[in-house]
């Protein structure tokens, strides 16, 4: 991320509540250089997902998905895991009716 991750995700919220979905942040973590996760909820067909931001080897940025499980209680329990690893992630979940995820950056589905 080139901002610091306080300002990235409320860009990121205010991208999703443009795009008519909803964003709750579920944790904070550190608001200059906290990692993010990024949970996305699709109420009318049930997918769940789940992003992460990493980098390729040559150097850019991109979201993957760590998990490529749909059920929501594995990912939760990849959420749990993962904070208890590193206590300056944040966690973002993202409901809208057709599943976006509203990231602008390169993201790897599979």
């Amino acid at each position: 991320m080139k901002f610091s991750t306080d300002i990235w995700v409320a860009a990121l919220i205010r991208r999703a509540e443009l795009g008519g979905g909803h964003v709750v942040v579920v944790h904070k973590g550190d608001a200059r250089a906290g990692s993010v996760l990024v949970k996305t909820l699709n109420r009318s067909d049930g997918r769940v997902r789940l992003f992460a931001e990493a980098t390729r080897a040559d150097g850019e940025t991109v979201w993957m998905r760590p998990s490529l499980t749909e059920k929501e209680d594995e990912i939760d329990a990849y959420i749990s895991k993962a904070r208890r690893i590193d206590a300056d992630l944040w966690v973002v979940e993202v409901e809208d009716r057709q599943g976006r995820h509203f990231l602008t950056e390169d993201v790897e589905e599979d």
